[in-house]
């Protein structure tokens, strides 16, 4: 009978529209939540097929309830360094802390935003319980090669590990002018040298000292041994010929090398010092390069002396790049990686399952996860001081909280009416 179905429609309408109502409140109450993703109920007719073309059945309304995970939040400007979201497609890697302590892989979970701090053990924690992984960076600031498609040599991404760090001097820039009378040979110069410090691996102070002595038979030559320190040793002989051409005039022409030392290149200007501590890459000029050692009619003098390095600092502050990079900074000036932080990407992200404090999880729906680095490919980049706001748009919840409580009177209507006309039925006894 159609009027029962059409008492049954009413009774789905008051269904759908509470089903409607409950996404409105979550929405609602979770405007200010950062990271949150607003969820929306979809409403889908139901045909149900009578025997006969004359008679229609009501067949009313069903609904399914989506969470628009793949919706992003606006992005907002904090004070702490380690706040971190995705620009873009893409969640962080985390785990829920109490799963910490176990033995194996982490259980894996997803998100898009966190504000994470570092507790009594310097684990990146964020106030739902989320942890920050990452993979860690060795200890020269490098990244071995993990697997993409697995949570392998992901961990927990600890900063107290990295308390205090040296940097080690293996980059130095060495530009001076010589004399040009000192290297003639009728009345050779006398030597001149240069000592400039250096750190070790474990951030000790060292020096190199440079001796330049006009070669006495030559122009326009020169010998330059260098001695380290570290040692007390000579770690290199070198033979520097000037040229004295136009253009080009005092500029080095050619560079042998002796004994000890690294052969020099003359595109780079570089030559290679074996320290006791480590090898430096010594910059001393390419060919004709005014910026280097160079051999002018003036006073021995610096032009141009730099380096690397830094001896041991404190840890003063942590902060996560646009590729995902999360930098130690030391009261020594000087910072490091530490860790990197992937992004990982699914091909629907509104296929994961959902959990409690953002996180989500892989599913069937979702697809295979891949992890990429950020920035790169598909993924968005990482952003340090910044969280994503919630998908919420409170004036859109407030027009639709008014249609659904009109569509929700109207179907308590229809309910209304169909009882009227069943007791109109039921008077026809009398």
């Amino acid at each position: 009978m159609s009027i029962s179905s059409s008492l049954a429609a009413g009774v789905s309408g008051l269904n759908a529209n509470s089903q409607r109502l409950a996404t409105i409140s979550d929405n609602i109450a979770n405007s200010a939540t950062n990271g949150y993703k607003r969820s929306v109920a979809d409403f889908h007719s139901m045909v149900v097929q009578s025997g006969s073309a004359a008679k229609y059945s009501a067949g009313g309304v069903r609904t399914t309830t989506t969470t628009l995970i793949d919706e992003r939040g606006q992005l907002q400007g904090t004070s702490n360094s380690t706040d971190i979201t995705v620009n873009g497609r893409g969640f962080l890697p985390v785990t829920p802390f109490e799963t910490l302590g176990g033995s194996g892989k982490p259980d894996l979970a997803l998100t898009t935003t966190g504000s994470f701090r570092p507790n009594d053990e310097g684990i990146l924690v964020d106030p739902a319980g989320k942890v920050l992984l990452g993979w860690p960076a060795g200890i020269d600031g490098t990244f071995p090669v993990f697997p993409r498609d697995s949570v392998e040599g992901l961990e927990p991404v600890n900063v107290y590990h990295n308390q205090f760090a040296a940097s080690p001097t293996d980059e130095m820039t060495v530009g001076v002018n010589l004399p040009a009378s000192d290297s003639d040979p009728a009345a050779p110069g006398s030597p001149h040298d240069i000592t400039l410090e250096y750190f070790g691996n474990m951030g000790q102070t060292e020096t190199l000292n440079f001796a330049f002595t006009p070669e006495g038979t030559t122009a326009n030559t020169w010998n330059l041994v260098i001695t380290d320190s570290s040692t007390g040793g000579t770690v290199g002989e070198y033979e520097l010929r000037f040229a004295d051409t136009t253009p080009g005039g005092g500029t080095l022409e050619s560079v042998t090398e002796g004994a000890t030392g690294g052969a020099w290149d003359p595109d780079s200007g570089v030559i290679r010092i074996a320290t006791a501590t480590g090898e430096i890459a010594v910059n001393i000029g390419a060919e004709g390069d005014p910026g280097g050692i160079t051999q002018l009619e003036s006073g021995f003098a610096p032009a141009n002396l730099a380096k690397n390095g830094a001896p041991v600092g404190s840890l003063v502050n942590v902060e996560i790049d646009e590729q995902g990079i999360v930098r130690g900074v030391y009261d020594t000036g000087f910072s490091r990686a530490i860790y990197q932080v992937p992004v990982i990407d699914v091909p629907n992200p509104n296929g994961l399952s959902i959990g409690q404090g953002g996180m989500y999880r892989l599913s069937g729906d979702s697809g295979p996860m891949f992890l990429w680095d950020a920035g790169n490919g598909p993924a968005g980049s990482t952003a340090g001081y910044s969280l994503e706001g919630s998908t919420t748009d409170v004036a859109k919840e407030l027009t639709d909280l008014i249609q659904t409580q009109r569509a929700y009177s109207s179907n308590a209507k229809v309910i209304q009416t169909v009882d009227e006309m069943l007791q109109e039925t039921a008077n026809l006894k009398r």
